[in-house]
């Protein structure tokens, strides 16, 4: 800017600018409301997003903290902004035409960072693009991701968490995520895996980052140390619970003390990141006061001499304005297609007489039917005479679009304290079978001296598979051509005796499985 008159030339946005950048802020919000009304429900419903609320208030503040820097450049469009924002709105497609949220979502970001580039152009958009980033933190992991890191997360904890109890010189047993007190058993569910900690504690410690006015690295150790710090809190949290379980009652892990217990937890993580800071920032050849290089600054009034002019639209702004209306006429069109689930008989009608196999039903705890989040199960136990029982499971889920989607026995055995002694994808050998063969993944489990032999597949839409990657891939590709997302997980196990042979525990299952084979379609839709 050049000065006029020794007049500061600052730049003000009036009414009819905000008017027309509020209708294209207006027409891209109907766009992906359904996506957006989702992570809102994320927001809260889940203790893990609920942080998710505050960050696009949080966005909206750390902009007009550069209210001083912006005001002083004008607005000069950006082509590449248009670009983007014909990229995001492709990918909107993409995800209504594959019915998953998750593109869609990210689509909306996609799309908002292409809308403020189109309007102010590169100079501005580099001033506010990592407040505009911090936009990711409040959408939801993909649900495969998130049931990954949260069964590994379990383990670990678990884990921590039993060796804090023992150095308080108390007698303990752990099973996977079961610490066993002897009085009383803790388990350490979905809930206590520590994410509803690290998804806001990250987000808090990019903001610190943020403001932490040091070297690049130091803001790196920052951001990145909420990952362990996170882990070691909640792992000491399940600790400290065992202790207060072994000397005061098993009251001690429920109710208000467990929600205070979890609060405690979290201000005791910041409480490590603000130390972690005041350390950091006297590491270096110039040690300084945190307070010097860490905390928020707030834009100064404008100088009462200053001379304002008003912004105008860019030239990019209408052909981003045309794209927006056409996308929402597009996303009214695919309002009316509806996801496709085919008819199927409920497993409620399975049969427990499998030819010479008889089956007992069996109930799962509720706690495991609400993380597991199927619209249908089977868990029996089939026996005929002379030979160990056949264990068999399986879960529909009549869509997997909204988050719901199957959990891989290779993440939920460890869980239990079964360790995975052997894993291979094979042929099931069925007596007198004919035709393409069943893979199947075959894994040998063991916890102390017990072993099982598990057989898994996905029965996805007419397809058998046995790696979770394709099982997603399968899923994209059928939820865009077929407009379908449902499936299966199908799941037999059956208990090896000791000195039994392994061979013997498969033929066991393959013979259960020719009788079960005929039996599946009915209950699982090709």
């Amino acid at each position: 800017m050049v000065a006029t008159d020794s007049k500061t030339e600052l730049w003000d946005i009036g009414l009819k600018f905000w008017g027309w950048f509020s209708l294209l802020i207006g027409i891209s919000v109907f766009t992906f409301f359904d996506g957006l009304k989702f992570v809102f429900g994320y927001w809260t419903t889940s203790e893990e997003y609920s942080h998710g609320l505050l960050i696009p208030f949080i966005t909206a503040f750390l902009i007009w903290q550069k209210k001083n820097e912006l005001a002083r450049l004008p607005f000069e469009g950006s082509w590449a902004g248009v670009g983007v924002v014909g990229l995001g709105l492709g990918l909107y497609f993409l995800g209504e035409l594959a019915t998953l949220y998750i593109i869609v979502q990210y689509a909306f970001l996609v799309v908002a960072f292409g809308l403020v580039l189109a309007v102010t152009g590169f100079k501005i958009f580099k001033q506010i693009w990592i407040p505009l980033f911090f936009l990711f933190f409040a959408i939801p992991l993909p649900n495969f991701l998130y049931q990954g890191l949260s069964g590994k997360l379990q383990l670990l904890s678990s884990a921590l968490g039993v060796s804090f109890i023992r150095a308080c010189d108390i007698s303990v047993y752990l099973e996977g995520n079961v610490i066993d007190l002897g009085s009383y058993k803790l388990q350490v569910v979905e809930a206590c895996n520590g994410l509803r900690y690290l998804f806001p504690l990250m987000s808090l410690s990019f903001m610190c980052a943020y403001f932490f006015k040091v070297a690049l690295w130091k803001r790196a150790v920052i951001f990145l140390s909420s990952i362990p710090i996170t882990i070691l809190m909640n792992s000491f949290r399940i600790g400290i619970i065992g202790v207060m379980v072994e000397y005061w009652g098993k009251s001690m892990a429920e109710g208000f003390l467990h929600d205070f217990e979890g609060w405690a937890i979290f201000m005791a993580c910041t409480g490590l990141l603000v130390g972690e800071m005041w350390l950091l920032a006297r590491i270096g050849r110039e040690p300084r006061p945190l307070l010097e290089v860490f905390g928020l600054a707030f834009p100064e009034p404008s100088p009462k001499d200053a001379l304002f002019r008003e912004r105008t639209l860019p030239r990019q702004y209408w052909p981003v304005l045309g794209l927006s209306v056409v996308a929402l006429g597009g996303a009214q069109l695919l309002q009316h297609r509806e996801e496709f689930v085919p008819p199927r008989a409920e497993f409620v009608d399975f049969p427990m007489q499998l030819a010479d196999w008889t089956g007992r039903r069996e109930t799962m705890e509720q706690q495991y039917i609400d993380a597991l989040k199927f619209d249908d199960y089977i868990l029996a136990n089939y026996v005929r005479d002379g030979v160990m029982p056949v264990n068999f499971y399986s879960a529909y889920y009549a869509s997997q679009r909204k988050g719901e989607s199957i959990h891989s026995p290779r993440s939920c055995i460890p869980g239990g304290g079964w360790e995975i002694k052997s894993l291979e994808t094979v042929n099931a050998d069925l007596p007198g079978e004919e035709g393409d063969p069943l893979r199947i993944n075959r894994l040998v489990i063991q916890k102390g001296e017990d072993r099982q032999l598990v057989y898994y597949w996905f029965q996805q839409r007419g397809r058998n598979l046995t790696n979770e990657y394709a099982v997603k891939w399968y899923l994209f590709w059928d939820a865009l051509t077929l407009n379908r997302t449902d499936g299966a997980l199908v799941r037999l196990t059956t208990y090896l005796p000791r000195g039994e042979e392994l061979a013997t525990g498969e033929a066991r299952l393959n013979e259960f499985l020719r009788v079960l084979k005929p039996q599946l379609n009915r209950y699982i839709a090709d």
